[in-house]
């Protein structure tokens, strides 16, 4: 019998670059095992350019990503969240929506990508360096032994995962 899959929910303030990576990337590195999502406290109401050039270039599917609002999944009819992860330090300071059925949270502060000043390749160079770090968090991620852990140790792996370079 399959696992269920376990629904993953990535917040940023804007939903516009990292937490889109990060929903992404999951998506599909996650192998049907996680349902990823991503949202923001004050979404930017489009997902920033550069992160869909750099998910397209990577040959991950950009289609359904949209910038939306996290009250979206306070709702009754939201997926239940197994996992949420503030993936920006602004996002993590502030009061989030009572998640229902207690999900495991972390914190897994990466730069903003879509702050960085210059050339469009300072700002590219920004965004391969954020979608990089996320990566190597989700791959740590994925290869948690979910079975084998109980809560706590599973919600401080998770935790671990976010204080690693």
């Amino acid at each position: 019998m399959a696992e269920p899959a376990f629904n993953v929910l990535f917040l940023c303030t804007g939903n516009s670059a990292r937490s889109i990576l990060a929903e992404s990337l999951l998506n599909n590195l996650g192998k049907g095992r996680f349902r990823a999502f991503s949202a923001g406290s004050q979404p930017a109401g489009q997902v920033n350019p550069f992160a869909l050039e750099l998910l397209e270039k990577n040959h991950f599917p950009t289609g359904a990503l949209r910038s939306k609002p996290w009250g979206e999944f306070a709702q009754p009819d939201a997926p239940q969240l197994d996992f949420v992860i503030t993936v920006c330090d602004n996002a993590a300071g502030e009061v989030c929506p009572v998640w229902p059925g207690q999900p495991i949270t972390a914190h897994w502060g990466i730069p903003d990508p879509a702050v960085v000043a210059g050339s469009d390749e300072a700002k590219r160079h920004a965004f391969v360096d954020a979608m990089n770090q996320l990566q190597r968090r989700i791959c740590m991620f994925v290869s948690l032994p979910f079975a084998t852990l109980d809560a706590m140790k599973l919600q401080q792996a998770v935790r671990d995962i976010g204080k690693m370079a």
